[in-house]
């Protein structure tokens, strides 16, 4: 991976379970309308789950396995790396009550594409939303953040800001605050 960035290639990353709720089709499907798109665009999909092979699969079969790479779980260092070197995470849940993956991601300096569907699109304003099943938009965002260096830039410098002021503390906070003025 390290070579594709060296030379100038993008990156873009799924991390997460891959069953049916974290969306990993979804992201599979805009990143074929993507390299339909563009030459210079790289996939990584860090995690493991039920729909594994089928995933790798459906990669084969939509003949885009030399552009998408499975890592299998990563965690620790290896996660952190992954996250650095990419330019852009996705997170296309279906069903997420609030996933903390794209706060990792933020916390690494790389900006983030998530599913409305997803609870963290409630607190995160400098993140680019779409809704899970809009394959099409999916793949015009991304191409967007990586394409436009000001737009990722900003959604990396501002998200990263951001992710500051979400803690559990001030969660609880809020919740203790919202308690007591029932």
């Amino acid at each position: 991976m390290h070579k594709l960035k060296e030379a100038g290639k993008k990156i873009v990353l799924f991390v997460g379970r891959l069953t049916l709720q974290k969306g990993p089709d979804y992201f599979i499907r805009s990143a074929k309308k993507v390299c339909e798109r563009t030459d210079d665009v790289y996939f990584i999909i860090s995690g493991s789950g039920d729909m594994e092979y089928s995933l790798i699969r459906e990669v084969a079969r939509l003949g885009i396995s030399d552009r998408v790479f499975f890592t299998g779980f990563l965690r620790g260092d290896a996660l952190r790396k992954v996250y650095k070197i990419s330019d852009l995470f996705v997170m296309p849940s279906v069903s997420e009550p609030f996933g903390i993956t794209p706060l990792e991601s933020l916390v690494n300096g790389t900006p983030v594409l998530i599913s409305n569907q997803s609870g963290v699109s409630e607190v995160l304003s400098h993140a680019l939303k779409v809704d899970f099943w809009d394959i099409d938009e999916m793949a015009n965002k991304i191409i967007s953040a990586i394409k436009y260096d000001s737009l990722g830039n900003c959604l990396k410098g501002c998200g990263k800001e951001e992710v500051k002021n979400i803690t559990w503390d001030l969660a609880a906070k809020k919740c203790i605050n919202l308690y007591n003025s029932a």
